[in-house]
């Protein structure tokens, strides 16, 4: 594990780390607080649903364009959009205490998506500049992908912790100003942070980034993946309720999100050993292999048992896909090309919880699980027809 050691000493590198970090714990943080803070203002679950809904709907929307603008204008634009997210996090809170119409709180949550500050995707364009020796840029990719589980394991438990103690609205607040000061801390001390890209631009239109055939093959490779987690994430509840425990289900999540953050760390600490594109299609076809088991579970201790192998090779195979891409990413637009990724993800996210929905009222949990694996397989199967373009593209750079 010392290469993490040597990727946090390296000049700027830990700083650039808990900077992202506090910015995405609002990502965590943002659906919970503004679900039970509607919740608590108006008394309507549903109501409360479509307005946290589109929080993610304008995360999928908008994170390319915000992370375009970064690109194109620089690093510096990450707090201008940092302070227009605690903005429209607040504004909930404003306009649930007015009474305001479900539009408008729909329209808040919208902005609170759109507006979220890309640091991340900025960070992951910027390590091999930051650190140059591949072995380095392998160990990054695979800590990112665990800070993003640690942001996700610790952002409801904050969120919890404070609205048992204070209240839903003050969780707004706390996301608010975590936003600020992680956008202004990690601008602040990211390398060349004013200057955009000499390259920027270059990838004009709408699409941008995704316009590269090598970006939108491995984006349409990742939306199975999305569709997989999202069918296991209402899984994982249903089977809890079957067993007469609404809590196991938390108990459960937790764990399949610390597996994935073990699974991350030890890849990380791999080495190069398996980098590239052939890490990523090992992880991909592996990743639906994991989850099967679940569906032999049938009581609380074997469903753990089984998440935990569920969740081993969803980091791995995070990092794996962003060695690609970054290989991949046309100049000047490092930022975006990862956002997109982001975007099919949580597209893939959103279908599959609503496609897995379905499957549960129909025919039980087990077959939303089936059907998930089954998809994420065809991904899988997606990236492998895809080998030898993208093994092209990464041999000429």
């Amino acid at each position: 594990m010392k290469v993490y050691g040597e990727i946090l000493r390296s000049p700027h590198v830990a700083v650039l780390v808990v900077g992202a970090l506090l910015t995405r714990l609002p990502f965590a943080i943002n659906g919970l607080a503004v679900l039970l803070f509607v919740r608590e203002e108006t008394g309507s679950f549903g109501t409360a649903g479509v307005v946290a809904g589109a929080i993610a709907l304008g995360v999928a929307a908008g994170a390319p364009f915000a992370s375009r603008l970064v690109d194109r204008r620089g690093a510096r634009m990450l707090v201008p959009i940092g302070v227009v997210h605690a903005g429209a996090v607040l504004s909930i809170w404003g306009l649930g205490e007015a009474g305001a119409p479900t539009p408008l709180l729909i329209a808040a949550a919208l902005t609170i998506g759109v507006s979220f500050p890309p640091t991340g995707a900025v960070l992951r364009s910027r390590y091999p500049d930051l650190l140059g020796d591949e072995r380095l840029v392998h160990g990054a990719y695979a800590l990112d992908s665990v800070t993003i589980e640690v942001a996700f394991v610790s952002g409801p438990l904050l969120t919890a912790v404070v609205v048992a103690l204070v209240g839903p609205a003050y969780a707004l607040v706390v996301s608010a100003a975590l936003v600020l000061a992680g956008t202004t801390l990690f601008a602040a001390r990211l390398p060349g942070s004013r200057e955009p890209h000499p390259s920027a631009g270059q990838h004009s239109g709408l699409l941008g980034a995704l316009s590269d055939r090598g970006i939108r093959m491995v984006a349409l490779s990742t939306l199975p993946v999305g569709f997989c987690l999202g069918t296991v994430e209402v899984s994982i509840p249903a089977f809890s309720a079957e067993q007469g425990s609404a809590a196991l289900a938390g108990v459960l999540l937790a764990i399949w999100s610390a597996s994935s953050g073990v699974g991350g760390l030890i890849y990380g600490a791999w080495g190069t050993r398996g980098a590239g594109y052939e890490s990523f299609m090992r992880m991909a076809a592996l990743f639906p292999l994991a989850c099967l088991p679940m569906l032999a579970a049938s009581s609380p201790i074997a469903m753990m048992l089984f998440v935990v192998v569920a969740g081993a090779p969803i980091a791995p195979l995070i990092a794996s896909r962003n060695l690609v891409v970054g290989a991949l990413a046309p100049r000047g637009a490092g930022a975006e090309s990862f956002t997109w990724l982001m975007t099919a993800l949580v597209g893939g996210i959103a279908i599959g919880t609503a496609v897995g929905g379905a499957l549960i009222e129909a025919d039980g949990w087990q077959a939303a699980v089936l059907v998930g694996c089954a998809v994420a397989a065809c991904g899988a199967c997606l990236a492998f027809s895809f080998r030898h373009s993208l093994r092209l593209r990464l041999a000429t750079g």
